[in-house]
């Protein structure tokens, strides 16, 4: 919490000084009054106005400066664990994306990163996420992707779902998918939610939980 003392001769005028030096306008300050200006007996010996101004933290500030110190660390985990993986050509960097760090990998022999259907990729990510906020007072999410292949997935399972959507459609016959990590099961969901004719839900346990579509 940053806070300064300010003086002027009005409130007004310690106000503004207090707004040049934490280098803010004055929307972002929280104003106590120590001490209203007066003028002595003939105008001698005037009293200044006193005040002291609190800097208002912006909503999701105090996240964002915190933010970089376990992205440090989230780079750092996978610098360091990568060339033990026999990947030693691969570059980490991380940026900020809506509500999540996103974390890419660029270089050569990647899908040892990625591994089948995402799974060593899921993995490195869980592992990032718990390392770099280990022992932080807020949680970064981080999101970790190689060769976009998220996207290509998330692509590769919309088709996959308005297919069998169709299939259930002509046949009336309920389809179960493959077992999937909770992220591709909700892309599924999410993209059928509004699919005429058929529902979805997830059936089974962990890790052999599945998508299952329903003729409605």
């Amino acid at each position: 919490m940053k806070k300064v003392t300010a003086r002027g001769q009005t409130v007004e005028e310690a106000v503004e000084r207090a707004a040049q030096e934490l280098g803010v306008g004055r929307e972002r300050l929280e104003i106590t009054v120590l001490q209203e200006p007066s003028k002595g007996f003939f105008g001698w010996r005037q009293k200044p106005a006193i005040i002291e101004a609190v800097l208002v933290e912006e909503e999701g500030k105090e996240d964002e400066e915190k933010a970089p110190v376990q992205i440090d660390k989230a780079v750092r985990f996978l610098e360091e664990v990568l060339p033990l993986m026999g990947l030693k050509e691969v570059k980490v960097e991380a940026r900020q994306g809506e509500g999540h760090v996103l974390i890419q990998l660029s270089g050569k022999e990647l899908g040892l990163a990625i591994g089948r259907r995402g799974q060593t990729l899921d993995a490195l990510q869980y592992l990032t996420n718990v390392i770099a906020n280990r022992k932080e007072e807020s949680f970064v999410s981080f999101v970790l992707d190689a060769e976009n292949y998220r996207e290509r997935r998330k692509k590769t399972l919309e088709q996959l779902a308005d297919r069998l959507a169709k299939e259930v459609i002509r046949t009336r016959e309920k389809i179960a998918l493959e077992p999937m990590t909770a992220q591709e099961r909700k892309i599924i969901h999410t993209h059928l939610q509004n699919y005429a004719g058929v529902t979805t839900k997830s059936e089974g346990e962990e890790p052999n939980r599945r998508v299952v579509l329903w003729p409605k």
